[in-house]
């Protein structure tokens, strides 16, 4: 009898490093949790650390101020939404992510410097772009399911689940926690917005390290999953961007094309960069995208975000790169009604 592969949590925090640590296991690979993100020291660019299965909880945040502010690193497209009134309301986003534990990041979202942990960025960065929107935490370490809010339910990861390649990501006995995250991506019942990786790989590929995100293997083909990597800066028709060299990209799975977007991230501004400050942009907007399509589900917001994606504004598009292209808010907000 085939034997499934039970996820093992490692012990420590992974520091500075790319790869989840080998862990022994009697009963298969281990799958270690990662943050997707990087926080700049100096001139040098390191991934950020992220805590593994501690204990966390899931609580409801304040709101952002009703009168949000623009900052540089933000799409103006944002702003434009906010004066029609789109501001993130009705929507629910559970931020997975490394609140209780692991290093502290120095940054600046453009209200001054601070020193935050990983989940505290993620969520503030989708705070800022849809203020009032319901935002709940959800320590990573935790391993309790993720259970539906109130409205249109978005779940945001900038984190991964690395295991060595070349094993069946539907044999692994996921904890309740990634158990129900993935049963919200295909059943629909919430928008699942994954930050694609760092490795700079086709997604779901080993990376250097001989490491798969099996995360990202369970959700291609999903009704209600968005893949999302990093440009180096918010593109336009005259200005385009490019992939940040980091970021992982769709390859030549046609599934994976079609779910996955970029959006610019400007670490050269914020002192944040990498795919897991690429997710919440994507998670903002959908929130925001639910406020004026009040009565559409989740696969229909995310589907809307991708089939209104611009490849004018990247150069030399190519969906092997760039899977649907770079995710605009103004054409995904522009009709009365979406299907």
């Amino acid at each position: 009898m085939t034997r499934r592969h039970r996820p093992i949590a490692a012990l420590l925090a992974i520091l500075l490093s790319l790869a989840a640590p080998q862990v022994a296991s009697a009963q298969g690979p281990a799958i270690g949790a990662l943050g997707q993100g990087f926080a700049k020291a100096g001139q040098s660019t390191r991934p950020v650390a992220v805590s593994q299965r501690s204990v966390g909880t899931t609580r409801p945040t304040s709101r952002q101020a009703n009168q949000p502010q623009l900052r540089p690193w933000m799409h103006p497209d944002i702003a434009n939404a906010w004066n029609a009134g789109y501001r993130g309301q009705g929507a629910t986003i559970t931020v997975v992510d490394s609140f209780e534990r692991g290093a502290r990041i120095e940054g600046n979202l453009g209200n001054g410097r601070q020193s935050l942990r990983h989940g505290d960025w993620t969520q503030l960065t989708l705070s800022l772009l849809a203020p009032q929107a319901q935002v709940r935490r959800h320590d990573m370490g935790a391993g309790r399911q993720v259970g539906p809010g109130a409205g249109l339910n978005i779940v945001n990861l900038s984190y991964a689940m690395y295991a060595p390649a070349g094993h069946n990501p539907a044999r692994m006995a996921w904890s309740a926690q990634e158990a129900s995250i993935i049963r919200h991506a295909r059943q629909g019942s919430a928008l699942v917005v994954k930050a694609a990786g760092n490795d700079g790989v086709a997604l779901g590929r080993a990376n250097r390290a001989g490491r798969s995100d099996y995360l990202n293997l369970a959700l291609v083909g999903s009704d209600a999953a968005i893949f999302v990597g990093a440009l180096d800066r918010n593109g336009s028709p005259t200005d385009r961007a490019e992939l940040a060299h980091y970021s992982n990209r769709p390859g030549h799975d046609r599934r994976v094309q079609r779910q996955f977007l970029t959006v610019g991230v400007r670490g050269d501004l914020t002192g944040l960069a990498g795919t897991s400050y690429a997710a919440p942009v994507v998670s903002g907007y959908a929130a925001v995208l639910g406020s004026k399509f009040t009565d559409a589900t989740p696969a229909q917001i995310g589907n809307q975000l991708l089939d209104t994606a611009r490849s004018d504004t990247i150069r030399n598009y190519n969906p092997a790169l760039h899977g649907r292209g770079e995710a605009s808010l103004a054409r995904a907000l522009a009709p009365a009604r979406i299907r």
